[in-house]
């Protein structure tokens, strides 16, 4: 499947969870909900996944990501107003760490849905 077919999938359950909610609920339960919708369309989803992080050969930290689907898209789900520039560092990062060139960034905290998609180029993998 190609990516952009993929990341409309993810959207269009994202939007659906939206619509359903609307705001004002902790980000679990639109984690949760993205999750059934996105299985309900045959994809495969991890969740919560954990990754160390490490300098010099030392595990010096974890991260964990909210949603990986198809093992090619890195999902990351807020639920609140100050969201932007925090949670861009966060996913820009989590691609990182976890090696993954696409990743979707979801806010369900207003009257809508807003998201952002970003492509991690090789440049960025190597920094």
């Amino acid at each position: 499947m190609k990516h952009n077919d993929l990341t409309g999938m993810i959207i269009g359950a994202a939007m659906k969870v939206h619509t359903h909610f609307g705001q004002g609920f902790p980000e679990y339960v639109y984690e949760r909900a993205l999750i059934i919708e996105l299985k309900n369309l045959g994809l495969v989803c991890n969740q919560q996944m954990e990754k160390e992080i490490t300098y010099q050969n030392m595990v010096i930290g974890k991260r964990r990501l909210d949603i990986l689907v198809e093992g090619m898209v890195l999902v990351e789900l807020k639920a609140r107003k100050d969201w932007f520039l925090s949670s861009l560092n966060q996913i820009l990062n989590y691609m990182k760490i976890f090696k993954i060139e696409i990743g979707l960034l979801f806010n369900f905290s207003g009257p809508s849905l807003t998201y952002k998609r970003f492509i991690l180029t090789q440049s960025e993998e190597s920094e």
